[in-house]
């Protein structure tokens, strides 16, 4: 599995902007897609975002316009740009990859980081 270490989570007003950032813990990784997700209390976890190697996107409904995924395909790391940020938006965010597992032979999506708390709130 690949080690995925996350940071940028913390308390914002409504209408705010915060930047997650992720990056695997080795360059030598195999990543076909990144992406990002959160789960709010009592929900389940939900895609927010999400970007291939090529740098092809896919958001959720409920961000479009609002937050921007990007990719660095050279230091295995993503990016959320979060801006218009919502009292809806408070979660626990979760980056994810499609990463190459040598033990299987095959590429696996139990990737996920520590996850960050972002809280949208005046």
């Amino acid at each position: 599995q690949v080690q995925l270490v996350e940071s940028g989570g913390g308390l914002v007003q409504p209408g705010g902007s915060l930047r997650l950032s992720c990056a695997a813990s080795t360059s030598a990784a195999r990543i076909s897609s990144m992406a990002w997700y959160r789960q709010a209390p009592g929900n389940q976890r939900e895609l927010v975002a999400a970007i291939t190697d090529t740098g092809r996107t896919t958001y959720a409904d409920s961000v479009k316009g609002r937050f921007t995924i990007s990719g660095d395909n050279a230091n295995k790391a993503v990016y959320l740009q979060m801006n218009g940020l919502k009292p809806e938006d408070t979660a626990v965010y979760y980056c994810n990859a499609v990463a190459f597992n040598s033990r299987r032979n095959r590429y696996t999506s139990d990737n996920w980081g520590q996850g960050t708390q972002v809280t949208v709130s005046s």
